[in-house]
């Protein structure tokens, strides 16, 4: 049986911060659909080189790790190269690593907006000019992790909110500018996992009764995102889909 013309088989994704949470789900089902991975990180080099012994036990060599902070100017370069050598190619660039934590209006500094604009905004833009001629080569597609409280602020998070409402628009511009080569488009997830900061009881119930399909979502409703625009939407590009469980159409 011939692979079919969208199968991810033998192509190559970038996933930003796809160690941990989110990013490794999306990491383990792309690599199930048959793609090589580079996988980015940070801080979390236990958890990527664990990641890695995983999937190599599947398929060995799938799997480059590449270590960088995001806010800083080289580390965009850094990731292109890693991608470079280490398949050759450049199929997919999921950007998935994010910063997130409150920034009340009268305690906000200028270091927490140069932070968490530098990695929910700058850094995927530099990664897609970076990465494009890769991309271009093999039609490729940029997906850019959103955020539902993007459109609607959450409180106390205000730099956080303006920085993926900037990502957003980016998500626009980008399909704009890169395509008929380049599709690009936008996850928002809703509460899919909680925050590693704290997170009252009293709070999560709310959360969950306020989401029309009462429950949490999970990881994986992510990751099976990513696979269908990069598999199954050939003619989706500057969308952003909300998986939320319903919960942007009730805030």
């Amino acid at each position: 049986m011939s692979r079919s013309e969208n199968s991810l088989e033998t192509k190559a994704v970038l996933i930003t911060g796809g160690a941990r949470r989110i990013g490794a789900a999306i990491t383990r089902t792309l690599h199930a659909a048959g793609m090589d991975v580079i996988v980015h990180y940070r801080h979390s080099a236990d958890a990527a080189l664990a990641l890695q012994e995983e999937l190599h036990a599947h398929r060995s060599g799938s799997v480059t790790l590449c270590q960088a902070d995001l806010t800083n100017p080289g580390a965009c370069e850094t990731l292109t190269q890693c991608t470079h050598q280490a398949f050759g190619r450049l199929d997919a660039l999921i950007n998935n690593a994010s910063a997130f934590y409150p920034t009340p209006v009268d305690r906000a500094t200028e270091a927490e907006w140069e932070d968490l604009f530098a990695v929910n905004l700058k850094a995927p833009f530099f990664l897609a000019q970076a990465c494009a001629p890769m991309l271009a080569m093999h039609n490729g597609a940029i997906i850019n992790l959103a955020d539902i409280y993007a459109k609607r602020p959450l409180a106390q998070h205000p730099i956080y909110s303006a920085a993926k409402a900037g990502l957003i628009s980016l998500t626009c511009s980008l399909a704009r500018d890169l395509g008929p080569d380049i599709r690009v488009n936008a996850i928002a997830p809703g509460a899919v996992l909680w925050p590693e900061t704290s997170i009252s009881d009293e709070n999560r119930d709310e959360i969950v009764q306020r989401t029309p399909l009462r429950r949490l979502g999970s990881p994986q409703d992510i990751a099976r995102t990513v696979r269908f625009l990069l598999r199954d939407a050939p003619f989706i590009t500057g969308q952003v889909i909300n998986v939320d469980g319903g919960r942007s159409a009730v805030l």
